[in-house]
């Protein structure tokens, strides 16, 4: 099945996203590969005809831990369902990937959800429609930075301020700015904003 225009305007759209999310995640992502154009991404996938969604598949490491590897599927089938995420998992075993994100154009079925969770007993697969990342949602002007803090500096913190991480603010990994950082439960947050002197401050969130 051939896809259209607009198919591919969302496909290109979503997949630099996606780029810009692995890099923020601290994933090595060269930036001519963000800055590719529509015309390129063409040149490089093929058109309405010829485009086919699994070669869209992206893998990149951590540039600080080479082992820390990721994929990103993007399954053909219009509503992906447990086949699917079992052939994602099996690729991720057989290639000793443990963190994945899966990009499909529908929501995930009741079982393919159930799928999901089972195999993250054991990996991590972040799941996202293609809706979601047609624009950059931390790139909104209301959106204000975020820093996940490593396991060191979650530790400075709590001690200078002599405190316990579940005494700081909460904020949901099914946040949506969690989930482009991919947060997980216990990891710590910072977050810079702008007062009204122009001068900044930092608030920080637990995750949960």
């Amino acid at each position: 099945m051939s896809v259209s225009d607009e198919q591919i305007t969302k496909l290109f759209k979503a997949r630099r996203t996606v780029l810009q999310m692995l890099r923020d995640r601290g994933y090595s992502v060269d930036d001519s590969d963000i800055q590719t154009t529509r015309r390129q991404f063409i040149e490089k996938f093929g058109d309405n005809i010829h485009l086919k969604r699994d070669d869209l598949l992206i893998h990149c490491n951590k540039g600080d831990a080479p082992i820390d590897q990721i994929y990103v599927f993007f399954p053909a089938e219009l509503k992906v369902g447990v086949p699917m995420v079992r052939n994602c998992a099996k690729r991720m075993k057989a290639d000793n990937v443990f963190n994945a994100i899966l990009v499909v154009q529908k929501a995930l079925t009741a079982p393919a959800k159930a799928a999901i969770n089972e195999i993250n007993s054991y990996f991590h697969m972040d799941v996202f429609e293609e809706a979601e990342l047609l624009t950059n949602i931390t790139e909104h002007m209301f959106v204000p930075k975020h820093t996940v803090l490593t396991d060191q500096e979650k530790k400075k913190l709590l001690e200078k301020y002599r405190v316990k991480e579940t005494q700081l603010p909460r904020i949901l990994v099914s946040d949506p700015v969690a989930r482009y950082y991919g947060m997980k439960r216990g990891q710590v947050v910072k977050i810079t904003r702008e007062s009204v002197t122009a001068d900044t401050y930092d608030t920080y969130r637990y995750a949960v």
